[in-house]
């Protein structure tokens, strides 16, 4: 059964910050993605649409019913793949998952990814627990499964998710089809790769119990703790490796309760010495999101993405759903049609170059920073500099000194885009 072995990539940290935690009325969401080295992400936006009845989806691997209507997404995703690794929609609703194995078997069918999931609930919902219900209901009919990278050799997980918007949160665990929940109102909170839902659950499945029971995993008298009791007996190294970057991630929030912003997540993101920016062997942190989603629900949500690895050498840039939202054709990778590796069978047999035109300005401004100190030195000042007009633009905009009109707001990121491109031409 092919799942997780020794040198397969396998870690993620999601963070939130639910007020008091936050600085500022808002809850804060922010997500590293640890992928294969040369994986490239790309920043997709997809409108809202319509959808006549009886339409189909295809996802990754198979077909789901598709929905009348479908929201807004912004979504941050391995290029090869339909789904996504973290993304937020219209209505200020962030996702982020990431792998887990537990006591109950990886399948090996193809079914639904964990990032088709993720893309599916922010396509379908309006608010987190929407999310979480889209979520836990696709899983019941169709199941989780199939290879989660771009390789011959097969590589399967289950998955947890975080999931939050303007009000509160929720942790989402996985193991199959069962899944137990923890509500998140306020307080900070954050996941990485392994069951973090303890007694504490909101929600369940309703067989989660009883198929524990039946397997010997749990004595029916003791408290029940989902944590404990479907996780693995045995964890392989780098899940022990996981509960070191959840206990440092913990203590990083915990350092800054009630002064959580969006710049103290994106400086949590790019902490090398905790692990949460990763870069190690064949894997390493290849895309980043923090978002800003304000209670009042009159004022814009903030989302900034990097579209680019390594948040510490990296720029978040900010998008905002607006009447003038569209794609940025810098962060769209080429597409392959029917040669593409994960449409032919069997699948993944050749590669294809996927890199993007800001991804290989950026790989080729590394190399500068790496090799020409002074003229790395510029680059990076030029980075930090255009980062912080993106953050100081969404803190005017958030505080109500400054609002651009519609059309302005959702072209933001391209103009963001176009400018971190420049810089490195």
């Amino acid at each position: 059964m092919a799942s997780w072995s020794s040198d397969t990539p396998c870690s993620c940290d999601c963070f939130v910050s639910v007020p008091p935690a936050s600085a500022i009325p808002a809850v804060i969401f922010a997500k590293n993605s640890d992928r294969p080295r040369d994986e490239v992400q790309e920043v997709v936006f997809v409108p809202a649409g319509t959808h006549a009845p009886g339409s189909r989806l295809q996802c990754t691997y198979i077909e789901v019913e598709q929905v009348s209507r479908t929201h807004a997404v912004i979504l941050s995703r391995p290029s090869w793949l339909w789904g996504a690794e973290m993304g937020a929609n219209e209505h200020g609703v962030c996702i982020g998952n990431e792998a887990v194995w537990t006591k109950e078997p990886v399948g090996e069918g193809e079914a639904l990814l964990g990032m088709d999931l993720l893309r599916l609930a922010l396509e379908r919902s309006s608010s987190a627990l929407e999310a979480l219900r889209v979520i836990t209901d696709l899983l019941a009919r169709y199941g989780q499964g199939g290879s989660c990278r771009e390789d011959p050799t097969p590589f399967c997980y289950h998955n947890t998710f975080l999931l939050a918007d303007r009000t509160e949160a929720w942790v989402l665990e996985t193991a199959g089809r069962l899944w137990a929940a923890q509500r998140i109102q306020e307080g900070a909170r954050n996941i990485s790769n392994q069951l973090s839902v303890g007694t504490d659950i909101s929600a369940e499945h309703a067989d989660l119990r009883t198929h524990a029971l039946a397997q010997g995993w749990w004595d029916g008298q003791s408290t029940f703790d989902f944590a404990q009791v479907f996780s693995l007996t045995q964890q392989p190294v780098r899940m022990e490796a996981a509960k070191a970057r959840f206990r440092a991630g913990q203590q990083l929030l915990q350092q800054q309760q009630g002064g959580i912003t969006a710049e103290v997540m994106m400086g949590i993101l790019r902490n090398k010495e905790s692990g949460i920016c990763m870069d190690s062997g064949g894997f390493r942190t290849t895309a980043s999101m923090v978002s800003i989603l304000p209670r009042d629900p009159t004022q814009p949500c903030v989302h900034f993405l990097t579209a680019t690895p390594d948040p510490s050498r990296s720029v978040f840039k900010p998008f905002i759903f607006g009447a003038g939202a569209a794609q940025a054709p810098q962060v769209l990778s080429p597409t392959f049609g029917a040669r593409d590796p994960v449409q032919t069978q069997p699948r993944f047999q050749t590669q294809v170059d996927r890199r993007h035109t800001l991804y290989l300005r950026h790989q080729v401004a590394l190399g500068l920073i790496e090799s020409e100190q002074d003229r790395g030195q510029q680059l990076r000042q030029k980075q930090r500099d255009l980062e912080q007009e993106g953050l100081e633009a969404a803190r005017r905009l958030l505080a109500g000194e400054q609002v651009p009109p519609p059309q302005e707001l959702g072209g933001l990121f391209q103009a963001f885009v176009e400018r971190e491109s420049q810089v490195y031409a």
